[in-house]
């Protein structure tokens, strides 16, 4: 899922089913992040951290701790920056080098209506307009959970070039589909506030992609350097 969402050189690690890593080991720095959390919260934080060591080998790097910072955002080590996502019966990471990409995000949820009242608490007007129109040709797909998503993926890539807090409200995304079978495509999310320095080039927006499968969404943003 969120492999097909990356260019090449982001390396991604996935798993359907936890179940799939029998131990997947925390380092005991990890561990006392969690030793007052219920066992779910607890087996989802290991899983999504034995993908990323698992993406850190690929790259070459040896595998370390990844502790959460500042709002929760996960530490890299020094020349990586990524990102993790789970939900219910799946995990994963991507991971790529700063000299390939500035920042990048994923996140995946089940594809499934989201619960009432969240769409009008996370989507402008004219995001609420293009769902009904996208309901309208595509009345299948759950574009709430996709427009929710998308969100999501693009704070993560945020967050680490900032270091600010973005509301839901702060970016209007616009979703394009792709023509095929398989629901999948683009998606663009203007910023509403002023965006991160890049090198010496502010961005104005963040641009994505999605798709639905086996049960999920899965949205994926990058940044790149120029």
């Amino acid at each position: 899922m969120i492999e097909e969402l990356m260019p090449g050189s982001v390396v991604t690690v996935e798993v359907y089913g936890h179940d799939e890593i029998e131990n997947p080991g925390l380092y005991p720095e990890e561990e006392a992040v969690v030793a007052q959390a219920v066992r779910k919260r607890r087996r989802e934080f290991a899983v999504v951290r034995s993908c990323a060591r698992r993406a850190m080998e690929k790259l070459g790097v040896p595998p370390q701790p990844i502790l959460p910072g500042e709002r929760g955002a996960p530490q890299w080590p020094a020349g990586l920056t990524g990102s993790m996502t789970h939900c219910d019966g799946y995990g994963a990471a991507a991971l790529v080098r700063t000299t390939d990409l500035a920042s990048l995000g994923i996140d995946a949820e089940p594809d499934g209506p989201l619960p009432d009242g969240v769409l009008d608490a996370v989507a402008l007007p004219a995001e609420r307009e293009r769902l009904l129109r996208l309901t309208h040709d595509h009345p299948a797909a759950h574009w709430d959970r996709l427009l929710f998503s998308a969100k999501e993926s693009v704070y993560k890539a945020w967050f680490p070039l900032t270091r600010q807090w973005l509301d839901f409200s702060e970016a209007d995304i616009e979703i394009g589909v792709d023509p095929g079978e398989r629901p999948h495509g683009s998606f663009r999310a203007e910023l509403l506030v002023p965006g991160p320095l890049v090198g010496d080039r502010r961005i104005g927006r963040f641009e994505g992609r999605w798709a639905f499968g086996r049960g999920l969404v899965a949205t994926a943003v990058t940044v790149p350097h120029d």
